[in-house]
């Protein structure tokens, strides 16, 4: 496409290319800084941010076990800052890129110690993002705290964000609740750190990154706000956890690390990983996302015509359908909801539960004539 632009003071036109934005680089790893990488990236371009940056842990010496061994801590050069206020920077800086890159209802989560968790949270309040939650994770197999001078760290903490307060964010609540034994998912999550066969091992056998993330931890949180075909950045993506679950869960992915050596890791790890069955990723249906259907729908489509009675679950109060699809019960009419509610003497009423076809020996709710009708639609 050509436009057409005025140069220098005879008013003279040239014609100037304006170039396409260019395509997100899906599915791959970008070795690099993670704000310079960010910002070649376009406005609005990313469903998911999960980022676990540097912890700044300023250790002070090494730390050995009772018996006499190293700790092998957290003591490599990108966790390493002059200052608290050089930190600070540079959290405002890549969550700037973050906000720009995602999507008005994308969510971002961030997690860390509590060397620097409480530090990002102000920065992301500070950022103008919307809190939604903040996520303990329980480690099962804490380190223990050799020099008995504190408590064991058992935990990190998560913080999950909207871009504002009435973004309409991803959150498949019944997959969560689900994956619970069909209990609500709580913000305290009990999961193992990362060990064993899951733990990558560098050239030299030992483990190649320190803070590597349990693969358990990022199936939760992916499948609890992400969709198939959602697209997930992890601006510190180190030896590739997001991107493994990402690939395994359908969702596209883009990772950034300015470390070589997690690179060739988590190359190699992400192109070991086999994606789910298409049918095994199959979620449970969000009651949120299903099309609204007004009990006047069932009124027209025969489902309860008008002039049947409806009935509370204890037969306490036997109410007409109209016409119209209100309900005339005791001198009130109304909504399903607001009959029920002035019947009960109670604020609010779902009336979908509260009102009942009477077939003798049975009674079934009208939830039922509704789910009876979404299954036609």
């Amino acid at each position: 496409m050509n436009v057409i632009l005025p140069i220098g003071e005879q008013g003279r036109l040239r014609p100037v290319t304006k170039r396409p934005p260019r395509p997100l680089p899906l599915d791959s790893v970008i070795e690099g800084d993670c704000i310079a990488a960010m910002a070649g990236l376009p406005d609005k371009s990313v469903d998911m941010i999960f980022a676990d940056p540097p912890y700044n842990l300023q250790l002070g010496g090494d730390l050995f076990r009772p018996e006499g061994g190293r700790v092998d801590a957290v003591d490599d050069a990108w966790d390493k800052f002059d200052s608290l206020a050089v930190y600070d920077d540079f959290t405002r800086d890549w969550l700037a890129e973050a906000r720009r890159i995602l999507k008005d209802d994308g969510t971002i989560w961030v997690i860390g110690s509590y060397h620097n968790i409480f530090r990002v949270g102000a920065l992301l309040q500070d950022a103008d993002f919307w809190i939604l939650n903040d996520v303990v994770w329980r480690k099962v197999n804490p380190m223990p705290n050799f020099r008995g001078t504190r408590f064991t760290n058992a935990h990190e903490t998560l913080i999950w964000c909207a871009k504002d307060e009435k973004a309409r964010y991803t959150f498949n609540y019944r997959t969560m609740k689900a994956l619970n034994d069909d209990l609500q998912m709580r913000s305290d999550w009990l999961l193992p750190i990362c060990s064993g066969a899951e733990r990558e091992k560098g050239e030299d056998g030992h483990k190649a990154h320190p803070t590597q993330k349990p693969e358990a931890l990022l199936y939760r949180v992916l499948l609890a706000c992400t969709k198939p075909g959602d697209v997930v950045l992890d601006p510190f993506f180190g030896t590739g956890t997001t991107g493994a679950v990402a690939r395994r869960l359908g969702r596209r992915w883009i990772g950034i690390e300015r470390e070589a050596d997690y690179v060739g890791v988590a190359r190699r790890r992400i192109e070991a990983t086999l994606p789910l069955d298409e049918s095994a990723m199959t979620i449970m249906a969000d009651k949120r996302a299903a099309p609204r259907v007004a009990f006047g729908v069932l009124v027209e489509s025969g489902l309860v015509p008008p002039g049947t009675a409806l009935t509370d679950a204890r037969r306490r109060w036997t109410a007409t359908v109209r016409v119209d699809g209100s309900l005339e019960c005791e001198g009130h009419s109304g909504s399903i909801h607001k009959v029920g509610a002035a019947l009960q003497g109670a604020p609010s009423c779902n009336g979908w539960t509260f009102w009942h076809l009477d077939q003798g020996d049975v009674l079934t709710d009208i939830d039922a004539l509704r789910q009876k009708h979404l299954a036609t639609l």
